[in-house]
């Protein structure tokens, strides 16, 4: 009992963990936010490409990388040292020659390394030390590499990313022009200029090209204050601020030399320096060294402790006064006050506004896919016109083919009829009858005229002659038959007024491709099978029926072809008989009673008669003529179905439509939510 238990209860778990929805927790925040509507765009009903998959990473990836603050400005106006002066590190090489020829991204990372991007693609990492190698724009060879990212252990960078331009006056074009893309895409810009240098034309003129669309997330900084007064700086600042206002939201006189001095010797500094330098010795002991206590790093700690505690002990009343004075705090303010809320604020806008172009995007493409079905409705609607006119059309031309085939017939019938009718002949006979007198009882003869049919004659010249009706039966059998095939070919003709126009419809769409690289492969895949399968999705119904239908029209032929083939010899000589027997029969009852009846002589519409009856001609004339004949009804019929198939494969198409609406539908609210 109990191990029966244990199953239930393993049954009931297992049933629980399968279908219990647990409804996902996300993270605050923009990455929550995409999380939330990843999971919605990569449901498995929307079929999600792996191409959609990867960007909505990357957005996630986007939202995590942090604000980027652009670095430009004129040649030799000090950005490396600028920059080295917010790093707290001497990193980028500087002099007085144009030293940075290409985009640098200085990012965060676990070591000190440099990733070099080619043109081409390829990748490659060198140590630190050699990114002078690969920034002097001396150097011809540097022409094939795209862009150097720099990654250093620093806790700035976790936030803010720098990146460091070739300026917007380059010697290349290209490098102004790669310049220029960077902004457009950075959460705020720092133009770097010289203080002595600041306001002239040629930098109003290059502002005017390039900034003018920025001034809310740029900072001018006047670099090199330290070599004029500070009256003069006082009074360049004004200047500057009041020329380039419309550029700027603020205007910063520093000093990136005494900035450098003071925060590379900053305690804070020192003290982030020697714990990055003991924390990577102890990585790398652990991987080189075989140690099997800890007590390998007891020297090494024990120095670490010393040299933070002469670091604790410095006197830094210099390096705060150098970084006091040189203003750089001013431009961290700018960057954390004024740039990061912008930043996020944008990237988040920009963000959503993607993934809101992400389900346009889909929707599009879906709306390309529901117009292949609604161009197949079409084609469908527009034929049912036209096919409901070609079966009228069958209906009034065959009904006259075989209205001429039942007046032939009926010719035949009459041209029997009357040389039945000519060829009764009158003859001479005797009847006695017995009689009263006063003489007794007496036997009379008397003479009378009655009737008898030729039908030697009648075969001769309806049979054995001139073949005459033997022609005419033969003339109609023909025209039966050639009826038969011709309406048939009819038949089939209406299935190749839907087959046609289906066929066109299918030709362009067996080849349809998503045309943006997020859009569902499997969803345009589908769409693709589904063109290719239009017979069996769509054109089968229409053809079994029609099929069926010329079938059922053929056994009525072989019917009535098997009829008319029927002996006619032998209907006229049962006809004869007929009529021969009821003349016979009438001069018995003459003979008997002469004053009560009368040898009968058949008329010749009589014969007629007879002859349609003994041949069937009821049906036949049924068939033939009648304004609800066969014809009419199997048109009728066939009418009907088409009708009722082709408002069934409307449906069916018109769902398939349905389920992209949907989807649509629920893209649309996705978008709503973000």
């Amino acid at each position: 009992m109990s191990a029966n238990l244990n199953i239930l209860k393993s049954f009931v778990n297992e049933f629980k963990e399968t279908y219990t929805v647990v409804e996902a927790i996300y993270e605050d925040g923009l990455v929550g936010d995409i999380r939330k509507i990843q999971d919605k765009l990569l449901d498995e009903k929307f079929f999600p490409s792996t191409q959609l998959k990867a960007i909505l990473n990357k957005q996630i990836r986007r939202a995590r990388y942090p604000m980027e603050v652009a670095i430009t400005g004129q040649f030799s106006a000090g950005k490396s040292t600028f920059l080295n002066a917010l790093l707290s590190r001497n990193i980028l090489p500087t002099g007085i020659t144009p030293v940075t020829s290409k985009v640098n991204f200085i990012n965060y990372g676990e070591e000190y390394k440099l990733k070099i991007t080619y043109y081409s693609g390829a990748q490659e990492y060198a140590p630190i030390e050699s990114i002078a190698d690969f920034t002097d724009q001396r150097e011809h060879e540097m022409k094939d590499i795209k862009y150097l990212t720099l990654y250093a252990p620093m806790d700035i960078l976790k936030d803010i990313s720098f990146v460091d331009t070739p300026g917007l006056n380059s010697q290349s074009q290209s490098d102004t022009d790669t310049t220029r893309k960077v902004l457009r895409d950075v959460g705020g810009i720092i133009w770097l200029t010289l203080i002595d240098n600041a306001g002239k034309l040629s930098e109003a003129e290059v502002l005017e090209e390039y900034m003018q669309h920025f001034k809310n997330k740029s900072l001018c900084v006047l670099n090199q204050k330290d070599k004029l007064t500070p009256e003069q700086v006082e009074t360049t600042t004004k200047y500057v601020s009041e020329k380039f206002g419309k550029y700027f939201a603020k205007v910063v006189p520093i000093s990136a030399m005494m900035a450098l001095e003071g925060r590379a010797q900053h305690k804070d500094i020192l003290l982030e320096d020697e714990y990055t330098k003991i924390v990577n010795q102890f990585k790398k002991d652990l991987l080189e060294k075989n140690v099997d206590e800890i007590d390998f790093f007891d020297k090494s700690f024990k120095d670490y402790k010393n040299k933070i505690n002469s670091i604790k002990n410095l006197d830094a009343t210099t390096n705060t006064e150098l970084l006091k004075e040189s203003n750089i705090q001013d431009v961290l303010d700018f960057i954390n006050d004024t740039i990061r809320p912008q930043a996020a604020e944008a990237k988040e806008f920009a963000i959503k506004k993607d993934l809101k172009s992400f389900c346009d995007i889909l929707i599009k493409e879906y709306e390309t896919i529901i117009k292949v079905y609604d161009a197949l409705v079409d084609v469908l609607k527009n034929c049912e016109p036209l096919v409901i006119e070609h079966f009228d059309n069958i209906q009034k031309k065959y009904s006259k083919e075989l209205f001429t085939i039942y007046n032939s017939l009926e010719s035949i019938m009459e041209k029997i009829a009357h040389e039945t009718y000519k060829n009764i002949k009158r003859k001479k006979s005797i009847r006695f009858e017995e009689s009263k007198s006063l003489f007794g009882e007496k036997i009379e003869k008397f003479e009378y005229e009655t009737f008898w049919i030729d039908s030697d004659a009648i075969y001769k010249v309806l049979f054995y002659d001139d073949q005459t009706i033997d022609k005419m039966f033969k003339r109609s059998i023909k025209l039966l038959k050639n009826v038969e095939l011709n309406s048939d070919e009819a038949f089939r003709d209406a299935y190749r007024i839907i087959r046609n126009d289906v066929v066109k419809w299918q030709e362009p769409y067996e080849l349809i491709r998503k045309q943006r690289e997020i859009s569902s492969d499997i969803e345009f895949s589908n769409t693709r099978h589904f063109a290719a399968k239009v017979y069996e999705n769509v054109l089968k119904s229409f053809h079994r029926a029609i099929l069926e239908n010329i079938s059922a029209l053929r056994k009525k032929f072989a019917y009535f072809n098997g009829a008319l083939s029927y002996s006619y010899i032998q209907t006229t000589q049962a006809t004869i008989a007929h009529f021969e027997q009821q003349i016979s029969e009438s001069e018995e009852l003459y003979k008997k009673e002469p004053t009560r009846f009368a040898i009968s002589h058949p008329r010749e519409d009589e014969i007629i008669a007879k002859l349609k009856a003994n041949f069937g001609f009821e049906k036949i004339e049924d068939f033939l003529t009648s304004k609800r004949n066969y014809l009419f009804k199997i048109v009728k019929y066939s009418k009907e179905q088409y009708l009722e198939i082709n408002a069934d494969r409307i449906k069916f198409v018109l769902s398939k439509k349905e389920q992209y609406l949907n989807k649509i539908e629920d893209l649309e609210r996705i978008k709503e939510e973000i």
